[in-house]
């Protein structure tokens, strides 16, 4: 049988082909990247056009251009919020745009910027799953790092500043500390403390006792299975679980541990899947007399959008929570600080910023760090008024307070309604939406607590200010107008 044969060629000659070849098909692919690009011109001119130019500066201006591969186009977010928000008000006119200047684009995704990847740690245990991407047709969920076999996530684990050693005690938090620390040099857990569920405000130290918990256990018993992570890492891996259909491995991983450590639990409520779900795991571990540590911004009565029977089990072991910081404490935890780092600042000036920086500890550290920075690469002085100088910002929005009468005022100014409305019974959707944004901006910028804000709201019960706070935080994501509106009052009442 004959058969058809390429020509051949000499060593040189096959080089050259080959050399032609890469080369021509190198100048296809830029060819064709710079049609992708001017597509990508012209859809953007359309989106600006329709949606204008400030909302598209804000949503597309860090937006880029990924590849095209199989009729499926990828764009790139930066972060996850602009990745959802993209994908779910404007997935639909992004691809009608596409398709109208390209007919090979079939479908449209837009993924996180890829992250430099993380140093693959020897007893890693589940790889690090893929960037998660958003689909316009569907939805995707979010993606948490994966989890590491000594209980830290491979990505962000605990940190190892973060000890009893340098806790700082004080009465606000002595009862967290000393429930954290007993917790940690227990070999079984107590039935009467399982689980330790520690609640506070923002800053005050809640993630600092449990990440101290988290390295006195593994001191004490280096074999202990410690899974520590944040209650939006474990919805989103179930999530994943279920995508999957692996929950079978999800469960081994979260049911076959000696201790369970969650932060911000308050994420699971309304999420009424991933409640079920955490509250069949803390069941698991709890009959297997396995503790579970917690922690939360509100204690387990004042939860939202949660079941009762985890509001019970949240609440049915030891609940210590830690109060807002004293100055003595303040000041106790600046000297402690500058002594670590060995740095001289005179009492005068800790005793300063301990005075003014009342609001929570992160922001009181940071206040220090800029001082002593400045200090170092300026060469300059650490006194009072170079304090004050530096921290310029930081001090009048501390010494500036915000009223609930400023609150009001700011608010049906706005939104051109009577002040009078703050306080009536009217539930008129054009009088209700701005009293709940002046009632989520007084939760914000005051030291009020619920009921004595629903009292400056007509005598409002605090379940009212509560719905109110949490309707707001959820139209601030759905609902660009209301984000613009409170971000612009709260920046006019701080100013």
């Amino acid at each position: 049988m004959n058969r058809i044969q390429a020509p051949m060629l000499s060593n040189t000659k096959q080089a050259t082909y080959e050399q032609r070849t890469v080369a021509g098909a190198e100048m296809e692919e830029v060819a064709g990247r710079k049609d992708l690009e001017a597509h990508w011109v012209r859809v953007c001119d359309r989106l600006r056009k329709e949606i204008g130019d400030k909302a598209f500066k804000t949503w597309f201006g860090e937006v880029e251009l990924g590849e095209l591969k199989a009729g499926k186009l990828r764009l790139y977010a930066p972060t996850r919020f602009v990745r959802d928000w993209v994908a779910r008000h404007y997935g639909d006119r992004v691809l009608a745009y596409w398709q109208a200047v390209n007919t090979e684009v079939g479908n449209v995704e837009v993924n996180l910027v890829p992250p430099p990847s993380p140093p693959r740690r020897a007893n890693e245990l589940i790889a690090m799953p893929p960037v998660p991407s958003q689909s316009y047709a569907q939805p995707m969920p979010r993606l948490g790092p994966a989890i590491g076999r000594g209980g830290e996530e491979s990505f962000q684990g605990p940190e190892a500043r973060y000890t009893f050693a340098n806790f700082v005690v004080g009465k606000p938090n002595e009862f967290a500390y000393a429930a954290a620390r007993n917790i940690a040099e227990q070999d079984r857990p107590l039935p009467e403390r399982n689980p330790l569920y520690i609640f506070g405000g923002v800053g005050l130290g809640k993630t600092h006792l449990m990440h101290a918990i988290w390295h006195a256990i593994r001191e004490r018993d280096p074999k202990v299975r410690v899974l520590y992570l944040t209650a939006e890492s474990f919805v989103n891996r179930f999530i994943q679980a279920l995508r999957t259909k692996n929950t079978g491995q999800f469960k081994e991983l979260f049911r076959n541990v000696d201790v369970l450590m969650v932060d911000d639990v308050q994420f699971i409520c309304g999420k009424e899947a991933s409640q079920d779900e955490f509250f069949f795991t803390f069941n698991s571990l709890v009959e297997q007399n396995k503790q579970i540590v917690l922690s939360s911004e509100k204690p387990p009565s004042e939860l939202q959008d949660i079941e009762e029977r985890m509001r019970s089990r949240l609440g049915s072991g030891l609940v210590a929570d830690i109060h807002a910081s004293t100055y003595e404490l303040r000041l106790s935890i600046l000297q402690t600080k500058a002594e670590t780092a060995r740095v001289p600042v005179p009492i005068a000036v800790l005793e300063f910023l301990a005075h003014k920086i009342n609001t929570n500890i992160r922001e009181l550290e940071g206040a220090l760090n800029r001082v002593v920075a400045h200090g170092q690469l300026i060469g300059r002085e650490i006194t009072v008024e170079m304090a004050q100088d530096v921290l310029h910002d930081l001090l009048r929005q501390a010494d500036r307070k915000v009223t609930v009468d400023e609150i009001q005022q700011r608010v049906a100014a706005h939104y051109n309604i009577k002040l009078a409305e703050m306080s009536s019974p009217r539930r008129a959707r054009s009088v209700a939406r701005p009293r709940q944004v002046a009632m989520y901006l007084a939760k914000q910028l005051t030291t009020l607590s619920l009921p004595q804000i629903g009292k400056r709201f007509g005598n409002r019960d605090h379940t009212t200010v509560m719905h109110a706070v949490r309707k707001i935080e959820e139209l601030k994501i759905s609902d660009l107008s209301i984000a613009e509106d409170v971000e612009l009052l709260k920046r006019q009442l701080q100013g």
